[in-house]
This record gives C-alpha cells, structure tokens and sequence, in this order.
C-alpha cells in the first residue's frame, strides 16, 4: 500500500500580515480538502513567524501571532532568532501558553541547563494509517545574545544528530525543521543521511521545487509569506520506506484574495496601535528629523541617549536608524515604534586608538549615507548619515572628548549591534563588546525623553 503524505510549511514571515490571509485560506482549505480524500496532511512553521518590526506583535508580545497559527491548526513549529533573542526571557517563556501546537527546539535551554517548559527536543506524529513521523527541529545559534537573555543555546548540529539517532529506532520518517539557512541545511544533507526531508529556513533562500541532497530533500519557502511549500510524500508500507518525495512552491501572489483582506490587513495594525497606546513622554516642540544631515535634532538626541545608557566615551550610529521625526505633544508607545521598528540593541564595544580611527575612516564612506540596508535587524531603508558624540572629525585627525585619539589607548564606543556584526566594521566584531538586552533603540530614546521631560517639569515649577 503505497500512503500520500502532504506537509505544508511556512518560514521566517516576520509578522508581514498582508501576506498573512491568503496563507490562511489556503492551508485551511488544503487541510480539509486532504482530509476529505483521507490523505495524512501536516502543517509547520520554521521559525522568524514573529517580528516586533510590526507594532501587533510588539504590542501582544508575539501572543497574537501565536492565535494565528492556532486558527490554521499548524502541528508543530520551531523558533527562529526573532523569538529567541528579540525578545525578554521572560515573554519568549511565556510566548506559547495558548499555542495549540507543540514548539519543537532541541538546541535551546534555560542559563541553569533545562530545557524549557515549552520546547520539545523532538515529537512524533502518527498518520492514520500508522505511519510514524518524527519531527526534530534546531534554531540558529547566537550564544552572545541568548546568553544575555539567560538562555543556553547548544550545538545545533550535535543536538539533532543526537536526536536522530533516537528518532530513527521508532519512526518510519524524519523530517528536520531547520532555521538554520541553506548552507548548513546542505550540511546537514550529507551528515545526517537518516533525515529524509529539510524544510528550512532563517537564509530566505527560494528552493522552487525542493533540492534532492543526497538522500534528503531540502524545501524553503524565502521570507515574508512570499510563498508556501508543499511536500508529497509517497510511503510504501510493504517496503517501509519512501518511494518518491517531490517539493514545490505556490505563490502567494497567484491565490485568491481573502474576504476582507484589506480590512484584516488594517485591523491588525489597528490592534497593534491599540496595544501601544500608552503616552510615554509629551514634547514641548517637535523634534525634526533628517537621515542626511548629522545636526538632526532628533538623531543628536538619540546619539546622546545611547552614550549615556552605556556610560561611554563617545556614540557612532545613524540618522537613517530614525524613520521619521516626532512632532509636538504626547508621544506614545506606538510613536516610538513608528520611527525606531528595528530589533537593533544598543552595544557598548571596547576599541583601542588605532582601531576607532579606522572605524571612523571607514565611516567617512561617502556611498554609504545613502545605501540601501537589508537584514542585520534594520527595517529601514537607508543608512544615513553617521552621527558622532563626543567625536570630531578634520580630514583624518579624529579626536574624543576634544583630545587627539591615541592609538594605545582603549576607548568605550557606544553603538548599536549591527555595527558589530563585521559586514560594516571588521574591528567592531573583532572587538570586547556588551549587548544591552533585551532593550531596543526606542526604548534608549523613550529614557531619554522621559529625563528631558522630568528636567521640563521641574523648571517650569521652579518658575512658578
């Protein structure tokens, strides 16, 4: 008897909703169509589902994306690095209390080495017609951060081989959920010669009709609910094996407009608006803003907030990091957000003379104020111009606090942890650093204003 077993799977959506209904309709109506053939239909997500670039996610937490994937009745999801180190420990341990589905994660574990209450290293699903299928998962790992977050991420690599070895003496099938991108899924491939399928993630990488890697198929499904795949499973239970395994993707631009679509779109935005709706700080006058020019009111101000919450030296960022300016009067929790969406960190990084000169000359870069930036955690559009705090620039003399930098000294350099990731500043990942977790820009600013707000006030009692 040969069985059909279809897998849907969707990756690294980063709470873009307006793909979101679609997806919806689709997997609901495949489900139920599946079923009423009683073919066996299973539904996963890889991971990044949720991103607190969008104000419902930062407002619910994550807790709203989490009733999405309830409503469509996925079976089993892993976690991505947005939800492992985007967020506190505290709201990535309470993140899935409501889910209806198991979170399978093998590689992560509490500061004290458990694993967490939520996350299970591997799960078995059982078909109707008793086909065993073990699902094992593993996420991207960035030991920096989880550990500054009080989380212990482990070898993903060492923990899903020890898990396959497990799996595989009780199921007939091993599919492995994969945030960990396409070179390491190909990796995996080659070593791990008992996994049959790889839906993968966390790279955003396209993979049209699956790629044949040896004995596994990888599937990927690129970012932004662009596309969702589809796997056919052909299970032979004479032969205890599968006979033919096939990948493809669907376009989510190709399906159907959902009913109201456009108005689930803005309710969501709408909630999330909702959620943030708490004033903050109120402005006397507008803070203006322009990404080009290094005067601008509301980037100078953000410069000396980020030095005085890491108690440093001197700041480096830019003023394409502030998507807009904040006019005067109540600013709220969504404003905030509004103008600094980023899951950027605020980063203290140890340099010493020579190395701040060189960072500062290549930040002197006269085509990257207007570079376009993906990834890295910036959900702008360009980079701006850099703003220096406590630093001066003449031509290639750079001085700090108004004295010549000396190349032996060490300096502590307030930044944010893009900065530091080597793609901009070799020197910068190479460098002692501390992130600053889990606190994000606009929460740096939202101190700040509240300081300025607080001096404001007392003034105008002193004056009365």
């Amino acid at each position: 008897m040969i069985e059909t077993i279809y897998l849907y799977h969707t990756n690294d959506l980063h709470s873009h909703f307006e793909n979101w209904p679609r997806i919806r309709d689709y997997l609901l109506a495949q489900k139920k169509h599946h079923e009423e053939k009683g073919e066996a239909v299973f539904l996963f997500d890889i991971g990044d589902h949720a991103d607190r670039s969008h104000p419902l996610t930062e407002g619910s937490r994550g807790k709203e994306n989490v009733q999405l994937l309830n409503e469509v009745g996925y079976d089993a999801v892993t976690i991505g690095n947005n939800e492992g180190i985007t967020f506190s420990h505290e709201d990535l341990d309470s993140l899935y209390n409501e889910a209806n589905f198991p979170v399978v994660v093998a590689n992560l574990f509490t500061g004290q080495g458990n694993r967490p209450h939520w996350a299970y290293p591997a799960y078995i699903k059982t078909t109707a017609k008793g086909t065993k299928i073990g699902i094992v998962a593993v996420t991207a790992e960035y030991p920096a951060f989880y550990e500054r977050l009080d989380w212990h991420v482990t070898s993903a690599k060492d923990e899903l081989k020890a898990q396959v070895r497990v799996l595989k003496e009780k199921v007939d099938i091993i599919l492995f959920l994969s945030h960990l991108g396409i070179r390491e899924d190909e990796w995996v491939a080659e070593e791990c010669e008992d996994i049959d399928v790889i839906m993968g993630g966390h790279t955003h990488h396209i993979l049209e009709n699956g790629q044949l890697h040896g004995k596994s198929l990888l599937a990927a499904a690129g970012k932004y609910g662009m596309y969702t795949g589809q796997v056919k499973i052909e299970f032979d239970h004479a032969d205890k094996r599968i006979s033919k395994k096939t990948a493809r993707l669907i376009d989510t631009s190709t399906l159907p407009p959902a009913a109201d679509e456009h108005q689930q779109i803005e309710n969501w935005q709408l909630k999330g608006k909702e959620l943030l709706s708490s004033v903050v700080a109120t402005l006397p006058k507008p803070l203006l803003h322009d990404p080009l020019q290094s005067n601008s009111p509301l980037s100078s101000l953000l410069g000396d907030a980020l030095m005085d919450w890491c108690s440093a030296d001197c700041a480096l960022l830019t003023g394409g990091l502030l998507l807009d300016a904040l006019p005067a009067g109540p600013v709220t929790e969504f404003d905030l957000h509004r103008i600094l969406p980023h899951p950027i960190n605020p980063c203290i990084v140890e340099l010493s003379g020579s190395q701040l000169k060189e960072v500062l000359r290549q930040s002197q870069n006269a085509e990257w104020p207007t570079s376009v930036i993906k990834g890295l955690g910036f959900r702008g559009t360009i980079l701006g111009t850099f703003i220096y705090k406590n630093i001066s620039c003449n031509g290639h003399q750079y001085k700090v606090n108004g004295q010549e930098i000396i190349a032996g000294k060490k300096y502590k350099v307030a930044t944010v942890d893009m900065f530091t990731f080597g793609y901009f500043f070799p020197e910068m990942q190479r460098a002692n650093k501390k992130y600053f977790m889990p606190e994000f820009l606009r929460d740096v600013l939202q101190q700040k204003l509240n300081q300025l707000e607080a001096v404001h006030n007392t003034s105008l009692t002193s004056d009365s």
